[in-house]
């Protein structure tokens, strides 16, 4: 069997070639090892998501220390080095001594003597010169070096929020996210729930800012949990929940989700209707409408149906309906600590996604009932993605007006992940008055 260290390496280097997203390819990866003990999985996920968040600062530090150019070290003696750094700087249960000499042991596996003697120099060196981060003096630079953000981001988040709050951003992005997780009040006692989580050996800490929200800890793979396995939960962080109660939904009424899978809005929907009505949930892909009917499923909510449908495009054959829940497609840059990949993309890749959501908002209002409400909400903290898209939404269409949402002051509004230590979030209320 592979060491640790061995599968974060095949890991890393996979990822960097564009494989899949990180939490989907370290899922597989841990089940391939089923005899891995608890401590070496905790150890792995720590390692691999550690250095793909703290990627930009590993590179720096690389760069500062090595005479060769990054694009020219191969991918694992890259991986390598950053894996090292990553231990010697942000692992305190790594000895220095032990970080070398593993991060050595690896090189010396590919059979490159070079690779050997090159990575040990490089550890060493960082460790003598007091294992300080390289500063330009250029502020924009050096924040993007120290929390690892790519200098775009950084200009986009002080652009649109001012430094202060763009610092309280940036630091609050690097870290594990908590795991946070929906009750099933609809169906099961939370008396009855807390006691099963319990049994698993969960620690449950409720939510104070809004009823049926949880935090776990301690409990390792959630989907080998009997409460899980039993429908009692599903996981759902705290500013998707928040999204769920500003939607509203009535029991009796009917509800769309228009672009839905995995599905856990549609879920909280159809529970806080008390599992009555209807909640159509679509999605454009069959394989993800099929995860939103399992879901459903495990779940024992009957109230969810769910199809294919393209949300760009209207479908008359869709009814009208009293809620509609637009949670468009977005450059993710409210949830880069759980999927650190994602702040990597080139800035070019996300051009075209304000186009892409005002078009899916325009024809999502089209299947709201007179006086029904639409909720417009995303997962990323850009202005032109959030704010841009439902005020110009307004200006062109004055059959709609907005609405004051119920649990903050104005009808739409930001959450930064440094509020409640939930993902960013964006969300916004619209009713269709004629």
């Amino acid at each position: 069997m592979k060491q640790p260290r061995e599968i974060c390496l095949s890991l890393l280097v996979s990822t960097e070639r564009g494989g899949e997203y990180s939490n989907i390819a370290l899922d597989s990866a841990l089940k391939k090892y089923p005899e891995l003990r608890d401590i070496d999985r905790r150890f792995i996920s720590a390692l691999y998501y550690g250095v793909l968040e703290r990627r930009l600062t590993l590179e720096a530090i690389i760069s500062g220390l090595s005479s060769r150019p990054k694009d020219r070290l191969s991918p694992e003696v890259k991986n390598i080095l950053e894996m090292g750094l990553y231990q010697i700087l942000y692992m305190d249960s790594v000895p220095e001594s032990a970080a070398v000499n593993e991060s050595a042991a690896l090189a010396k596996g590919l059979k490159n003597p070079a690779a050997v003697g090159f990575v040990n120099a490089v550890l060493r060196n960082f460790i003598r010169g007091g294992k300080k981060l390289p500063k330009s003096g250029v502020k924009l630079k050096d924040l993007s070096v120290e929390y690892s953000c790519p200098e775009w981001i950084v200009s986009s988040f002080i652009a649109d929020y001012g430094e202060e709050a763009a610092l309280n951003i940036l630091k609050s992005s690097i870290g594990r996210a908590p795991i946070t997780a929906r009750l099933n009040t609809c169906k099961f006692r939370i008396e009855d729930i807390l006691e099963e989580l319990s049994k698993d050996g969960v620690s449950v800490k409720l939510s104070s800012f809004t009823s049926g929200c949880a935090e776990l800890s301690g409990c390792g793979s959630v989907e080998q949990l009997s409460a899980y396995k039993k429908g009692m939960f599903h996981i759902q962080d705290l500013s998707c929940q928040l999204c769920c109660k500003e939607l509203d939904p009535k029991p009796g009424s009917t509800v769309l989700d228009l672009c839905s899978a995995p599905g856990g809005k549609a879920f909280t929907a159809a529970e806080l209707m008390e599992d009555s009505g209807r909640v159509m949930a679509y999605d454009l892909h069959p394989n993800r409408v099929r995860l939103i009917s399992s879901g459903a499923k495990r779940l024992g909510l009957e109230s969810i149906t769910a199809a294919v449908n393209n949300a760009k495009a209207f479908n008359p054959d869709i009814p009208l309906a009293d809620r509609v829940l637009c949670d468009v497609p977005c450059s993710g840059l409210g949830v880069i600590r759980r999927k650190p990949e994602i702040k990597y993309r080139p800035k070019e890749e996300i051009k075209s996604i304000p186009s892409i959501q005002y078009e899916i908002l325009k024809t999502s209002a089209k299947y709201l009932l007179s006086d029904g409400i639409l909720i417009y909400s995303t997962c990323t903290l850009r202005k032109a993605e959030n704010d841009g898209i439902v005020e110009r939404f307004l200006s062109e269409n004055p059959e709609y007006e907005s609405v004051k949402l119920i649990g903050f002051t104005d009808w739409k509004t930001t959450i930064t992940p440094d509020i409640y230590g939930s993902d960013g979030f964006f969300i916004a209320k619209i009713r269709r008055k004629r």
